[in-house]
C-alpha cells in the first residue's frame, strides 16, 4: 500500500508538513518515492499565477531540447526555479529539476482559457513523447498556478533534498503520496499524484479493473489520455472526462466509478440521468480497493472510496485547513487542534468534499443525492 497526503488551506503552507504527516505514516508505504502536486502557489510564484508553469527533470541533453522546442513554440520564458539540492546519502541527483514560469505565445494570449489548456497539454505530451525514449526529459505537469516534483527515495530524505524545508516554496493546496513500490522497477511516471488539465488525484489501492477503463479512455480520442504507466492514472482521467469533458457536477464522478445498483437508483431524484449514466460509461466502474484524494480546478478538494471500503481514508481540520489522509496518525501530524470527535470516515457511498479557501467540509452520500 502507499500513503496519501493532501492539506488544503486558506493561507499558504510549506510542503513539509505533507512530508511530515507522510513520516508518521511510514508503515504504510516503503520510502520507494515521493510524488508532490501545488496548487494556489505563494513564495516565489505568486506574481505569476497567470502564467503556466512546466514541472519535470531532464538531463543537460534534455535541457538543450527543451529549450529549443518552447522557441519555436513561441513560449517565451518568464522564470526559472530549481531545487537547492543537497547531496543525501542514497539519492542520486538528476542533472536538472525544474519549473519554468512561460508566457503564452503571442497567437494565444487572448485565446480562451479551454483553448490554452489545450495547447498545454498537448505540449506536454509532445515533450514526453520525445523525452520518454532516452528519459532525458520527464514533464510532469505544464498549468497556471500548479507545481509537480517527483523523485525515487524516502520522503523525508527527498524533502531534505529539494531543500524544501529551506525554500520559499509554498501553495494552498498540497497533494503528497509516499510511494509504496509494486513493480520491479522504479518508474517516475508511475509515481502519483497524476495530473491533467486542473484535475489531480492520487491513489492507495489496486485497481483491477485497469483494462478496460484504459481501452475506453483512449478510445475517446482525447490526446492526453496517454501514458498508463500505473493503473492509478486511469482515475484522474474519469475525473477529467467526468467533469470536464462531459460537463457533469463532481459528485456524479463517484456515480461514474462506482455506481449503484439499480434498486439503490430508485432512492434518486435523479434515477433517470443515473441509469443512462451507468448504461453509457459502465466500462469505468472501477473495482478497487481504492480510496482516491484529489483537486478540480476551483480548488475543491476530494475523497472516495470504491465499494469494498478496504483502504483506510479520514478527513479532518479547522475552518480554513483541512488535511484528506490515509490514516489518524497523519491527520494528528498536521492538523493537531483540530476536534477530532468531527473527524469524518468516509465509507462506500460516501464523497468527502472540502470547499476551495478550506472554508467547508461536506459529505455527499450516494443514497441520498
Amino acid at each position: 500500500m502507499c500513503r496519501l497526503a493532501a492539506i488544503t488551506s486558506n493561507e499558504y503552507f510549506s510542503p513539509m508538513e505533507n512530508i511530515l504527516a507522510l513520516e508518521t505514516m511510514k508503515e504504510g508505504h516503503d520510502g520507494s518515492g515521493l510524488g508532490l502536486t501545488l496548487k494556489d502557489l505563494g513564495g516565489e510564484f505568486k506574481e505569476f499565477k497567470k502564467y503556466p508553469i512546466l514541472s519535470g527533470i531532464c538531463s543537460k541533453k534534455g535541457s538543450k531540447t527543451l529549450n529549443d522546442f518552447m522557441d519555436k513554440a513561441g513560449f517565451k520564458l518568464k522564470d526559472i526555479w530549481a531545487p537547492k539540492i543537497k547531496h543525501v546519502k542514497g539519492i542520486t541527483p538528476r542533472d536538472h529539476y525544474f519549473a519554468r514560469v512561460y508566457d503564452y505565445p503571442t497567437s494565444y494570449k487572448h485565446k480562451p482559457m479551454s483553448e490554452k489548456e489545450d495547447l498545454l497539454m498537448n505540449i506536454r505530451v509532445v515533450l514526453r513523447k520525445i523525452g520518454e525514449p532516452d528519459e532525458s526529459i520527464f514533464v510532469f505537469s505544464f498549468y497556471p498556478d500548479v507545481l509537480t516534483l517527483k523523485e525515487v527515495g524516502d520522503p523525508l530524505q527527498l524533502g531534505e533534498f529539494f531543500g524544501l524545508d529551506r525554500d520559499n516554496i509554498k501553495a494552498k493546496i498540497i497533494l503528497a503520496q509516499g510511494r509504496q513500490n509494486t513493480n520491479y522497477t522504479i518508474y517516475l511516471y508511475a509515481c502519483h499524484p497524476f495530473f491533467i488539465q486542473g484535475y489531480c488525484s492520487m491513489t492507495n489501492g489496486e485497481n483491477t479493473a485497469f483494462v478496460p477503463i484504459r481501452e475506453f479512455l483512449m478510445s475517446r480520442g482525447f490526446p492526453g489520455y496517454v501514458g498508463y504507466n500505473s493503473d492509478s492514472e486511469v482515475f484522474t482521467h474519469i475525473l477529467h472526462y467526468t467533469v470536464r469533458q462531459l460537463a457533469f457536477p463532481l459528485t456524479y464522478y463517484k456515480d461514474v466509478i462506482t455506481p449503484l445498483k439499480a434498486s439503490e437508483i430508485q432512492t434518486r431524484d435523479d434515477r433517470d440521468a443515473l441509469r443512462l449514466i451507468k448504461q453509457s460509461l459502465r466500462p469505468l466502474c472501477i473495482d478497487g480497493p481504492n480510496v482516491i484524494i484529489g483537486f478540480v480546478p476551483d480548488g475543491t478538494c476530494f475523497m472516495v472510496h470504491d465499494s469494498k471500503k478496504l483502504r483506510p481514508g479520514v478527513v479532518g481540520g479547522v475552518k480554513g485547513k483541512y488535511a484528506l489522509m490515509s490514516e489518524e496518525c497523519g491527520l494528528d501530524r498536521a492538523i493537531p487542534e483540530r476536534n477530532k470527535s468531527e473527524d469524518i470516515f468516509p465509507m462506500k457511498y460516501d464523497m468527502v468534499m472540502v470547499k476551495p479557501h478550506a472554508e467547508e467540509v461536506k459529505v455527499w452520500n450516494q443514497l441520498q443525492g
